[in-house]
């Protein structure tokens, strides 16, 4: 009768045990920030999904912000569940329209409203007139102030926190907008 002694070479070392539990603990750790990422894009995709096309909104009688993002700007994925907040609480009131700056279909728009960077909103009162633009990430607080201002039809604030956001194309753009990134209230093709 022969004994198997090779029943120990089957056996996992230590270093492959720890490597084999590091790999695990990698693995899940990975899996919960993507779905921490695919959550910021279902609330995009929600956000665009629910929007209305940018002529619709601008001649419904209603105060309109025009939200220029894409799919892989984080400081648009940060934004998105406060715009979900505030949109729902003045969904009656106020008009959001998604355009992503990846799609050709928005170009016009996109040079209209000189969108260089984003997130950018672009704030248009109840007869469709542009009333200004915000450049960067806002807390649900000063997005909460921005559509108060829109219904209320009073001047938009401005903001001192230098804000979050991705750059498109940077070329001068800082001089066309205050330093501290707060809302400008004039034309973005303004240059004076």
């Amino acid at each position: 009768m022969m004994i198997d002694t090779t029943s120990s070479d089957k056996d996992l070392s230590n270093f492959q045990k720890y490597f084999l539990v590091f790999l695990s603990f990698t693995l899940v750790i990975s899996l919960l920030f993507l779905r921490s990422g695919f959550k910021a894009n279902q609330m995009l995709n929600q956000l665009a999904k629910n929007s209305l096309l940018p002529e619709q909104a601008l001649l419904n009688g209603r105060p309109t912000v025009f939200e220029f993002y894409a799919d892989w700007c984080e400081a648009c994925k940060e934004m998105a569940s406060d715009m979900i907040e505030v949109k729902k609480q003045y969904s009656k009131k106020v008009d959001v329209v998604l355009l992503n700056v990846d799609n050709s279909r928005w170009i016009d728009l996109i040079d209209q409203y000189d969108v260089n960077g984003i997130p950018q909103l672009t704030f248009f009162d109840n007869k469709g007139e542009f009333k200004g633009f915000s450049l960067g990430v806002r807390t649900f607080s000063e997005i909460n102030q921005i559509f108060f201002a829109l219904i209320n039809n009073s001047e938009l604030p401005s903001f001192t926190k230098i804000s979050n956001s991705s750059d498109l194309i940077s070329e001068n753009f800082s001089q066309k907008i205050n330093i501290n990134n707060s809302i400008n209230s004039e034309s973005p093709r303004d240059h004076n």
